[in-house]
């Protein structure tokens, strides 16, 4: 790589724009990187029925994964302030090969779950990339930059389900995370040839950086602002995308699980909404971007009441429904990301890990209210949860100051 790369980044001296190959290598870096996360969703059953696992147990498939990525955006992620940032990078994804591999492998379902977790720990690195690309360019060019990157870590996340889907039709759940492995080893090895380093300030100790981010996190409105917005974005976006596949292989559709995986492609589109948001937001669109995708995503769920009950027309009104949610859910995400880039960036590692891990958490708690409400009311009472929590961060977003 041209070595003007590779350092005083945020300075005067940053460029004003990156290659259009490292901006396509980092966004495919996030995109690999994050799915990690989500292959196994789709694969619960017929993992847990080849590992000997309950139905109660089965669930805990996914909860070591966001258990481990939840302890390393708290853990691993401030390192980004503290470590050679490429290296940090490199490291996870070692970590990642080995641990879906290992996942690969199990015939045990405790050294499964273990594998899980380890997995979930080493796909934070998708969240040192995000903040190490906005590193590596001039302030009035970082939303374009960020905006480019998350559209690569928002196809990660909506590809991985369908993509292991087709994979475990094809072979097995045990070429899914195979060829994961193998995928994650060629990018370790092309990150650590091509990307530049970057290495923070000297002086700052890991211990320092932990013990100040309770602190920064109370000093900082912006972050709690942009984090509760994301809270509840992202709930809803957990909500239905663990509840959709329910309805759609029910009574009312009986979709088989190829069909779910075509119904998950269709809302990839919604990820063009992330450079298109990053360019606007450059612009100083940032304020009117974000109610433009609370408003989106509350709407997404109202237009799932749509149709006559069965029928194709009301399956498309569906499919239409993703898209306009995954769009909101990525313009609101690129945007409160540019916004807390803004603040001084030998804080950046610790402010994105404290974003990331607050909406993670409304993530998870999306997820099992999903799972609940859809027991309890089915689809009707679910969409309307859905309503409600963008309908909060709507009512939030009024008291914020003009110039936020």
């Amino acid at each position: 790589m041209d070595t003007k790369y590779v350092e005083q980044l945020d300075t005067d001296s940053a460029p004003a724009s990156l290659p259009a190959w490292t901006t396509l290598l980092l966004a495919t870096a996030c995109g690999m990187i994050v799915a990690t996360l989500y292959y196994v969703q789709p694969l619960v059953g017929p993992i847990s029925a080849a590992l000997g696992l309950s139905s109660q147990a089965a669930g805990l498939i996914v909860t070591m994964t966001q258990l481990g990525y939840g302890i390393s955006l708290a853990l691993v992620v401030p390192l980004t302030d503290v470590i050679e940032n490429r290296r940090l990078i490199v490291s996870a994804l070692i970590a990642s090969t080995l641990a879906l591999i290992v996942a690969g492998m199990s015939d045990d379902a405790s050294t499964f779950m273990a594998a899980m977790f380890f997995i979930g720990i080493s796909a934070v690195a998708s969240q040192i990339v995000i903040p190490y690309a906005s590193h590596l360019v001039a302030p009035a060019a970082r939303g374009n930059v960020i905006g480019n990157v998350v559209s690569g870590l928002m196809l990660g996340i909506m590809l991985a389900r369908p993509v292991a889907s087709f994979l475990t039709n094809l072979g097995s759940w045990r070429t899914v995370f195979t060829l994961a492995a193998g995928g994650m080893a060629i990018l370790a090895t092309v990150l650590a040839l091509l990307l530049p380093q970057r290495q923070p300030p000297a002086g700052l100790t890991y211990g320092a950086v932990l013990r100040s981010m309770a602190r920064l996190y109370l000093k900082t409105p912006l972050l709690r602002r942009r984090a509760l917005y994301h809270t509840c974005l992202f709930a809803v976006f957990s909500l239905f995308w663990t509840t959709v596949p329910l309805l759609l292989a029910g009574p009312e559709f009986h979709l088989t699980q190829a069909g779910i995986a075509w119904f998950a492609l269709a809302g990839v589109a919604g990820a063009i909404a992330a450079p298109i948001a990053g360019r606007l937001a450059d612009r100083g669109w940032g304020r009117s971007l974000t109610g433009f995708a609370i408003i989106a995503v509350a709407s997404s769920f109202l237009m799932t009441h749509w149709g006559t009950s069965g029928t194709s027309i009301r399956l498309a009104i569906l499919v239409l429904s993703a898209i306009v949610l995954d769009f909101g859910v990525s313009m609101n995400f690129v945007v409160g990301q540019r916004a807390i880039f803004t603040l001084p960036p030998e804080y950046r590692g610790r402010l994105n890990g404290l974003y990331i891990a607050t909406f993670f958490m409304g993530g998870a708690v999306g997820s099992a209210i999903g799972v609940w409400s859809f027991a309890q009311g089915g689809w009707p009472l679910t969409s309307w949860i859905g309503f409600v929590l963008p309908t909060v961060a709507m009512i939030y977003y009024t008291t914020e100051p003009e110039e936020a």
